[in-house]
């Protein structure tokens, strides 16, 4: 079960996007990006890197609990950094939101 709010994901999926639109050395969105995966919690990181691994297929929903159980053990203090050079990271998250039955479309009205 995901408990990750899927608001948050959201808003990593907008600024991802926006990030991978430019490529400038010392680019704000990028730093933005960073601080706001750093400031989740321990257990919202790590099911932010399973929802990606999800996303990219590398596991399967049934198999949610075991990229759980991955993404703690390798779960260390470079997570955004790690996240966020993964050139298809917002396709990933919301491929794995849909995994869940969820989807960015009902926050794009708001100003993530």
């Amino acid at each position: 079960m995901l408990t990750l709010d899927p608001e948050k994901v959201c808003h990593i999926v907008v600024k991802a996007r926006a990030f991978g639109a430019k490529e400038e050395i010392g680019d704000p969105t990028r730093q933005e990006l960073l601080e706001f995966m750093r400031n989740l919690d321990t257990d919202e990181q790590i099911e932010l890197v399973a929802l990606c691994w999800l996303g990219r297929a590398t596991y399967m929903r049934d198999e949610w609990e075991e990229a759980l159980s991955e993404s703690e053990a390798a779960h260390n203090e470079r997570t955004a950094e790690y996240l966020l050079q993964l050139p298809l990271l917002a396709d990933y998250l919301e491929e794995g939101l849909a995994a869940f039955g969820e989807s960015c479309e009902k926050f794009e009205s708001r100003n993530l």
